[in-house]
């Protein structure tokens, strides 16, 4: 999801007549991810008293603890969490090698939101979306804010492929991208209500909830937003997450 349609990875033509089979393939496969993100597109449902996270892909829901209030007045999140609660347990290893642990950043706002590098689609989106959302809110207020991406592709997220992510979306410094085993990071997914699964028809890509979190500085969750979330929103947003 950008402005410019994805480049999706194309088929070998086979010999002979293989052209029309490979562009009927090829058609197929952006049908699939235009599938992929119209998912995404319709992210978080309020539901009696309680959120459930649509996954990106075509993977089911995976509801999260909790309540939400929807468009509260004073934030421009989707939603928010009522009452906030303590934001989970966040420690890794980012792409170079060091240790980071969320509650290091307590005084700061941290969005806390789920990649991975092969993603075709919502994943450049929300990243390219966080860089313009910085550049909105200025040298003084970018400085309260702390972003965090989790990988949810263990095997696929080397720090070679998470360098190279960061530096085609300029992001390289500006993002903590924390990678791990496939064990570690699955007990951050299931502490944050994420879910992560490969596609079964296109095993190069994952399906995974598509969400960003807003925690606030004393380290509660507090708000919830969208992948397709507009950057004014959340420049508008991080001094009243920095303030709580």
């Amino acid at each position: 999801m950008s402005a410019a349609p994805p480049e999706h990875p194309g088929e070998k033509n086979p010999v002979e007549g293989g052209a029309d089979r490979a562009g009927e393939a090829s058609k197929k496969q952006r049908s699939g991810l235009d599938l992929r993100v119209l998912a995404a597109l319709v992210v978080i449902v309020v539901i009696a008293g309680g959120i459930a996270l649509l996954t990106v892909g075509s993977g089911s829901s995976t509801p999260a603890p909790g309540t939400a209030e929807a468009k509260p007045s004073a934030f421009h999140a989707a939603g928010m969490f009522s009452p906030p609660r303590p934001a989970p347990p966040l420690a890794l290893h980012n792409y170079l090698g060091q240790p980071v642990n969320i509650d290091s950043y307590r005084g700061k706002s941290v969005l806390v939101t789920f990649l991975y590098t092969n993603c075709p689609d919502v994943c450049p989106l929300i990243t390219s979306n966080l860089r313009v959302a910085q550049n909105l809110m200025g040298s003084k207020e970018s400085a309260r804010v702390q972003i965090i991406a989790v990988s949810v592709d263990p095997h696929g997220d080397t720090p070679k492929a998470v360098a190279a992510f960061l530096a085609r979306h300029g992001m390289t410094g500006r993002m903590q991208y924390l990678i791990g085993s496939a064990h570690e990071l699955g007990r951050v997914w299931e502490a944050w209500g994420v879910g992560s699964q490969q596609d079964s028809s296109q095993p190069q890509f994952v399906n995974h909830t598509g969400i960003i979190y807003g925690i606030s500085a004393s380290g509660k969750q507090t708000a919830f937003y969208s992948p397709e979330f507009k950057p004014a929103d959340i420049a508008h947003d991080v001094p009243l997450l920095a303030s709580e």
